[in-house]
């Protein structure tokens, strides 16, 4: 067992809900050992044993997650950052 550590983006997840689902699908993944969560940032760090996962299993379960919330365009009144 090998205990690696990598940073994965999460930049289009920018709400509560879609912060806790990704920290839902990461902590899911068999061989994740620990996941600290930087929301200002918009990175997670992982720690994970790489005999039971791979990076690409991460980039993977934040994609679904990123699919199921479904970014809207940047000027689209449902985008949480409308008023910005």
């Amino acid at each position: 067992m090998a205990i690696k550590v990598a940073q994965v983006s999460i930049e289009n997840i920018n709400d509560a809900e879609g912060l806790e689902s990704v920290m839902i699908a990461l902590k899911n993944i068999t061989g994740v050992t620990a996941i600290e969560l930087d929301a200002d940032s918009h990175t997670a760090l992982l720690r994970y044993d790489d005999t039971k996962t791979s990076i690409h299993a991460f980039t993977a379960a934040i994609s679904m997650v990123d699919y199921v919330t479904q970014p809207f365009p940047i000027d689209a009144p449902q985008n949480p950052r409308y008023e910005d």
